[in-house]
C-alpha cells in the first residue's frame, strides 16, 4: 500500500478539535476530504503527522498549543469601529460575538482573506480576533486514510 508523502494527494476523514471539545472539523459520517499534502490546506503541522502513514492507516494525534496552531497572539485581536466594517462586510451582515467572519478586503501575504472571529461587538466597535480559533488550544486530530496518490 502506498505511503503519505509530503507531495500525496489523499483522500481522508479527519476530525480537529480541541481536547474534549466539540469537533471544528469532522469529515467522519459526512464525504471524505481530498487534498494536496504541501497546498497549505491543511496546517503544517498536521501535514505533518500524516508523512508516512499507510493508505488505510487510522491514527489520533494529541498536539501542544505551540505545535498546533500556535499560542494565542493578543496583538492579532483588534477594535474596530463597525462603520470601517462596512468596506468589507454588507450592512445586511449584523456581527455577533462567536460569528467568523471573511474580509476579502484584507489579505494575509499568502493572499488568502483574512477570517477573523467576533469576540465583542456594540453599537459602535467590532472585537475581532484574527488568530486561528484553536490558538492556544492543545488540539487532538484524528484521521482514516483512505486514499494516497
Amino acid at each position: 500500500m502506498p505511503n503519505v508523502l509530503p507531495d500525496s494527494l489523499l483522500t481522508l476523514h479527519y476530525r480537529l478539535a480541541a481536547p474534549g471539545g466539540a469537533a471544528w472539523v469532522d469529515t467522519f459520517g459526512h464525504r471524505p476530504a481530498t487534498l494536496t499534502l504541501g497546498a497549505q490546506q491543511l496546517a503544517p503541522a498536521l501535514e505533518h503527522c500524516l508523512i508516512g502513514l499507510e493508505e488505510g492507516a487510522q491514527a489520533h494525534f494529541e498536539l501542544p498549543p505551540d505545535v498546533a496552531f500556535g499560542m494565542h497572539d493578543p496583538q492579532r485581536v483588534q477594535r474596530v469601529p463597525r462603520g470601517l466594517l462596512q468596506q468589507y462586510v454588507p450592512d445586511s451582515v449584523r456581527l455577533a460575538v462567536g460569528d467568523t467572519v471573511q474580509l476579502a478586503g484584507l489579505s494575509s501575504a499568502s493572499g488568502a482573506s483574512a477570517a477573523a472571529t467576533v469576540t465583542a461587538a456594540d453599537d459602535h466597535m467590532v472585537e475581532l480576533d484574527f488568530n486561528h480559533p484553536l490558538a492556544g488550544k492543545p488540539v487532538v486530530f484524528d484521521v482514516h486514510i483512505l486514499g494516497v496518490l
